[in-house]
């Protein structure tokens, strides 16, 4: 049986996190009516249910429902939005932006313990950094960290 061709809309849309995980739900009369508002593009969604609130005067829980939103989700937009305008309803990549628990004065610390003793490997080095530091750490993260460091000094 063949596969049904995919629609390269969706696919780009799946691809920047801009799909919407229900668009069955977006109820909104525009939406409905309209080609030209896709219920499926979930910028497009967030942009819409802020602008009833704001410009036609529905209440917040009428317009989440209608756009297949939480209100939770409607506060949230709101807030980005007004920080940050249209762009800042894109979705953000998910997880941390970087080593943020390995700090420049922890890699010191590491380093320093690997001159003094190169021969501590990477579960020595996890116990150093819980027993000095209080922090609980994967030996991987360590292992990029300091190759991280050893390639800015190159």
């Amino acid at each position: 049986m063949p596969r049904p061709k995919s629609d390269p809309k969706v696919d780009t849309l799946r691809e920047q996190g801009c799909l919407h995980p229900h668009p069955e739900k977006v109820t909104d009369e525009a939406f409905v009516a309209s080609e030209f508002f896709d219920r499926r593009d979930l910028v497009q969604v967030k942009y819409e249910m802020l602008r009833r609130v704001r410009v036609d005067g529905q209440s917040v829980s009428q317009s989440a429902a209608g756009f297949g939103l939480s209100r939770p989700s409607y506060y949230q937009a709101q807030a980005a939005y007004e920080e940050g305008g249209l762009p800042a309803l894109l979705p953000k990549k998910p997880g941390p932006r970087r080593a943020h628990k390995l700090s420049e004065k922890v890699v010191r610390a590491l380093r320093e313990a690997l001159a003094d003793q190169p021969e501590l490997g990477p579960r020595e080095l996890v116990e150093l950094v819980e027993e000095r530091f209080g922090i609980s750490v994967h030996r991987r993260s360590i292992e990029r960290a300091l190759a991280r460091q050893e390639k800015k000094r190159r």
